[in-house]
């Protein structure tokens, strides 16, 4: 009864610490968030990582909130993503707990007496799959490599974001209840 306790405490302790990636930088190169490298004037390799509780689209839309951050910040009116990529990392973890072998009898102090209520302090474990579980974990990064530019946004271009536009559009999406940055 106890390993159950326990168990149920432990689950519901994750499930209350898993949420989604919030928008903001990474605390390292490995951490969750956004991070950018200025390769030259005006082009960046931009990165979100989200953690397992960070759908795929959040990381994409992140990224791409990201790149219109830092055109707007340059000055620019545009960007255009050369070269993107996001990776899926699946992981799996689990536990496998053995059986709880032991034995039924009657309780104490009454182990003796015929009027003593049975009790299952001891005996065999619930079975799968309560005894062990499997659970998998799939984190997404997203990668850009943009160029940021100024004048009209070229319309034949499908690679091209009117910097303020993704801010207006992708802004309470991104951000939710966390305030517009002050670059804009």
């Amino acid at each position: 009864m106890i390993r159950f306790l326990i168990l149920g405490g432990a689950a519901l302790a994750m499930a209350a610490c898993t949420t989604s990636t919030p928008y903001g930088p990474a605390a390292s190169s490995r951490g969750f968030g956004f991070s950018e490298q200025q390769i030259e004037q005006g082009r960046y390799r931009i990165t979100f990582r989200g953690n397992s509780s960070t759908a795929r689209e959040t990381v994409e839309n992140s990224l791409l909130y990201r790149a219109a951050e830092l055109s707007v910040q340059g000055g620019y009116d545009y960007f255009v993503v050369i070269e993107n990529d996001t990776e899926a990392r699946t992981s799996y973890s689990g536990s496998s707990y053995p059986a709880f072998y032991g034995r039924y009898g009657y309780g104490y102090p009454f182990h003796r007496s015929r009027y003593a209520f049975p009790y299952y302090a001891y005996g065999f474990g619930w079975g799968y799959p309560y005894d062990s579980y499997q659970r998998e974990i799939t984190r997404y990064s997203a990668v850009a490599f943009v160029t940021m530019h100024k004048g009209p946004k070229p319309q034949d271009n499908p690679q091209a974001f009117s910097a303020r536009d993704v801010i207006d559009n992708l802004g309470p999406v991104v951000l939710g209840d966390q305030p517009a940055s002050a670059g804009y």
